[in-house]
């Protein structure tokens, strides 16, 4: 018989305090005030009541979890307790608010949020508040004791929901680039949001189509495996060829601003690739890398500005070569400089290894800071002027073919964002096959084996030396490439653009992405670079968005969202059946 288990009434309390500590938080913070300028549901939900609502069905969800033992109408109950109590604490915020005069040392704490958290009702907003936790609880653990399939369908279909109503601005701009289509999904906007057909429809969509590609995807990749070799091989080529026609076709859709901020996304991709071989091939924690991005940035910008000399710019030298002459050499002192720093740290190890990383990038840095260098590449004044990537028309009259009048040939130059896209586009291409290439290689699997356990590596017979340069070296490369690419861009470059943050970016996009998964690098370029850029009117809540979604990932996604295979397994290693270690008494025989 099956052993019950008593509800945990204590457990439960514990989780609706804490979610209303959480709701408190981000209310108190502004979060919820700034965020209430953009709706979701056009005049029925704003992005700042969404983010209570969060908070609420979170301590519902996990609330009805804890009570996984007990009856399965129970998990509700104890979700919905979890929310009321959340939602009563937001209520006794608001009840304090003004006879404590708490604006005088919360700022936020200001008669706008009454109004939000009250639904603009007064005394009777107060109830609504009330009910609405335990509403919102009951929902999170209805959440709980759904099927996993449908429950992921439906956390996915929500999160499209607010995803789409967040960014719908955007798209309608988007769309006005593409008329036929704007006029086709015009029903689905409101005035300042999705409106309520269009969220229906979008969650309809996502929930069902997640749930049949649950159900039957098995069968259709079943199907695609049965295909003869050449069939096979014949429908990834023409698959690639699509997606990689789409993506050159985007700029178009785009527009300057959505192009701007590719470009942005692409040199992080750009600069995550180079790190995933670092620490997610080669298990190197290296909090430095951002020295190999400003070794790149410098090296363009000092050989090819033309602000040269006492009368022009800031430096007293500078041979004014051309992009692509001073692109392989920036890319060379990227490597060279990935030797220099492997060579110290060749037999150090985990957090020792990091912080002589740390201390390297902080050292490249101060040398550009430093007045000893200030002649040579400008000091705090930076170096302006730097040169663009141009190419001529690539026509039968460039090749010589034609007559200069029938077709005269001209420079295009990569200066605005939809060009400047494609070459961002090109070195991520580049960048993708040579970590795709290198992965399964011999090198690769050295770093693999390195990654597990570096005496055991050296003892199969592996170098050591060779295979850790090797990895710096490659990752330089990269960052290198990017810090070039990112000084022709921008068209001057400082020393503050090269903190610590930016080698923190990169390894947290790395990590939410999945250590060692190149799909993972793009996605979490997405996340953690895509959507702050797009939402940059609430960039100063950027740093605690990326300590949020880091917790909520590491609590249900530890291998990260697009995660390796290898580290997939090893994540959920248990999950999958794997027998429990033996101990002395289930090793006892009588």
């Amino acid at each position: 018989m099956e052993k019950k288990v008593s509800f945990n009434w204590l457990s439960t309390l514990q989780i609706g305090l804490l979610g209303g500590a959480v709701a408190i938080l981000i209310s108190l913070i502004g979060m919820v005030e700034e965020f209430s300028q953009r709706d979701i549901i056009s005049g029925v939900i704003t992005m700042g009541q969404t983010l209570i609502i969060i908070a609420i069905l979170m301590a519902g969800y996990f609330a009805a979890s804890r009570a996984a033992g007990a009856a399965k109408p129970m998990r509700p109950v104890s979700g919905a307790l979890a929310g009321l109590v959340t939602s009563a604490l937001l209520a006794g915020l608001v009840l304090i608010i003004p006879p404590l005069d708490l604006r005088s040392i919360f700022p936020n704490a200001s008669p706008a949020l009454i109004k939000i958290l009250t639904f603009d009702q007064e005394t009777v907003g107060l109830v609504y508040l009330l009910i609405t936790g335990a509403v919102v609880g009951a929902l999170g653990g209805l959440i709980d004791i759904l099927p996993a399939q449908i429950r992921r369908s439906v956390v996915l279909a929500l999160f499209w929901v607010g995803l789409l109503g967040l960014l719908q601005e955007l798209i309608r701009v988007t769309l006005t680039n593409m008329p036929q289509v704007g006029a086709a999904l015009k029903w689905m906007f409101g005035s300042r949001g999705l409106s309520i057909p269009g969220a229906i429809v979008v969650f309809i969509v996502i929930a069902g189509g997640n749930y049949l590609w649950a159900v039957r995807g098995g069968q259709a990749q079943e199907r695609f495996r049965a295909l003869p070799p050449a069939q096979r091989r014949a429908t990834q080529w023409g698959s690639t060829l699509v997606a990689i026609a789409i993506v050159l076709y985007l700029p178009n859709v785009l527009g300057s601003y959505l192009s701007e901020v590719a470009n942005q996304v692409g040199l992080f991709i750009l600069m995550g690739l180079g790190l995933n071989i670092v620490v997610g091939f080669a298990g190197l924690l290296d909090l430095g890398y951002v020295a190999f991005y400003a070794v790149g940035a410098y090296a363009m910008g000092v050989l090819t500005t033309n602000a040269v000399g006492e009368n022009a710019g800031q430096i007293v030298f500078g041979p004014q070569l051309s992009f692509w002459q001073t692109l392989p050499i920036a890319v060379g002192a990227a490597v060279l400089m990935g030797v220099i720093l492997g060579i110290p740290v060749l037999k150090m190890r985990g957090d020792y290894l990091a912080i002589v990383t740390l201390g390297f990038g902080e050292i490249i840095r101060i040398l550009a800071l430093s007045d000893f260098l200030k002649p040579y590449i400008g000091g705090s004044q930076g170096i302006v002027e730097v040169g663009q990537g141009q190419v001529g028309a690539v026509t039968p009259l460039c090749l010589g073919f034609w007559p200069d009048k029938w077709w005269p040939c001209q420079e295009f130059a990569f200066s605005a964002p939809q060009t400047l896209y494609y070459m961002i586009f090109a070195g991520c291409l580049l960048a993708l096959f040579i970590s795709w290439r290198l992965r399964d290689s011999r090198p690769g699997r050295a770093w693999k084996a390195l990654r597990e356990d570096e005496d055991v590596a050296q003892a199969m017979g592996i170098n050591l030396v060779a295979t850790k340069l090797l990895a710096f070296a490659t990752g330089a490369a990269f960052s290198g490439l990017s810090g070039a690419i990112f000084a022709s861009k921008i068209g001057s470059i400082y020393p503050h653009s090269f903190n610590l943050l930016i080698s923190i970016n990169v390894l947290s996009l790395i990590i939410v992405g999945g250590m060692g998964s190149l799909p993972g690098v793009f996605v979490g370029a997405l996340i953690l670079v895509g959507l702050p850029e797009l939402l940059r009117e609430f960039s100063e809540y950027r740093l605690l968005m990326y300590g949020a979604l880091l917790i909520v990932m590491m609590l249900t996604r530890p291998e990260g969202f697009w995660p390796e295979a290898t580290h997939k397994r090893e994540f959920h290693e248990e999950a999958a059946g794997a027998p429990p270690a033996a101990t002395p008494e289930s090793a006892t025989t009588t």
